[in-house]
């Protein structure tokens, strides 16, 4: 039989590390060609993140792990060698999908001891990516935390939210929910070879439109600004006048931080594709992962005037741009599944 080589009895060489989170199957389909699902039940929905992190929120939820948007610089990489995975190649092609989340999720908010706290969904791999075009398991988490009563925002790079436009307008009306689209490069040509998974800069756009005609508010991630590629004043002022054009309501913008093996994927690609790049990289992140305090103020300076010509408001609140960007979330170690 065709897919055989697929049931759940099947001894199909998974890794030690997807063992021991649940494991149930490995899935290829012709519809996903290059990607390979595997299939997990966790035990836990709602991750607590650290207080120490400094973010403005205290939970998130996240149906994947892995990402087929393949950017170069997604600083959740890192979070694929739990699993003994690479967090090159093996990070855009082997998703882990928890099948069995929004039934984990809905006893967990039903809890007396849940407070209805906001919960973040997108702060480690895209929600609507790919993958959820097969498993569709955003419309039940969404579902069950409006149900619930818990505020909840939304980050995406995928223009697959289109398809629950109608149910996150409903949940608008019953908790408060935020939506941010993800749009850091303007330029084509830069957009194919950095972030080759991901929806192009005019699709994006359109969903914030699409956003905003739906009767919401859409903040805009101009994130990560990519040194000496995508931060000069002129490609900045182009893609803030596009995203204000479509009708964005805020923006924030921040640069690139570089940690643990995405820096390794990220400068193997630098290398590759502008080699006459990486000595200024190295200069640039030669102390830290993150950019120095004197690039980062002339960023700042840079893009403030530009956020003020294009009439954005630059909101702050819910993502910190500063030193310490988003970290790999407890969910993340496989202990926790």
């Amino acid at each position: 039989m065709r897919w055989s080589g697929q049931g759940i009895a099947v001894d199909d060489g998974a890794l030690p590390g997807l063992q021991r989170i649940g494991f149930v199957r490995t899935v290829r389909t012709p519809q996903f060609e290059g990607i390979t699902f595997h299939e997990v039940l966790c035990k836990s929905a709602l991750n607590k993140i650290p207080a120490a992190s400094m973010l403005p929120f205290m939970f998130t939820v996240n149906g994947y792990r892995g990402c087929a948007h393949a950017c170069r610089y997604c600083f959740a990489r890192p979070t694929h060698e739990y699993l003994e995975f690479d967090p090159g190649e093996d990070f855009d092609s082997q998703i882990v999908v928890k099948t069995n989340i929004v039934d984990v999720l809905g006893r967990e908010l039903g809890r007396p001891s849940w407070r209805r706290e906001t919960v973040a969904l997108g702060t480690n791999t895209d929600p609507y990516q790919r993958a959820e075009g097969r498993y569709e398991l955003m419309p039940g988490i969404i579902g069950a935390l409006a149900a619930s009563g818990t505020p909840m925002s939304i980050l995406t790079k995928g223009t697959l939210l289109r398809r629950d436009l109608g149910l996150i307008t409903d949940a608008a009306q019953h908790v408060p929910l935020s939506v941010a689209i993800s749009l850091a490069v303007g330029d084509p040509e830069v957009h194919r070879d950095v972030e080759p998974g991901t929806p192009s800069p005019q699709a994006r756009l359109g969903l914030i439109a699409a956003v905003r005609d739906a009767g919401l508010d859409c903040h805009a991630m101009v994130a990560p600004v990519l040194p000496h590629l995508t931060d000069s004043a002129e490609h900045l002022d182009s893609l803030l006048g596009q995203i204000a054009a479509a009708g964005a309501t805020s923006v924030t913008v921040f640069g690139l931080h570089l940690r643990s093996s995405t820096r390794g994927v990220f400068m193997n690609w630098l290398a590759r594709s502008h080699p006459e790049l990486v000595a200024p990289y190295r200069e640039l992140y030669r102390r830290s992962a993150y950019l120095p305090a004197d690039y980062r103020d002339m960023l700042r300076n840079r893009v403030a005037p530009l956020i003020a010509k294009h009439r954005l408001s630059g909101d702050h609140r819910r993502f910190t741009p500063a030193a310490a960007p988003p970290v790999a979330e407890p969910e993340l170690q496989p202990t926790l599944f």
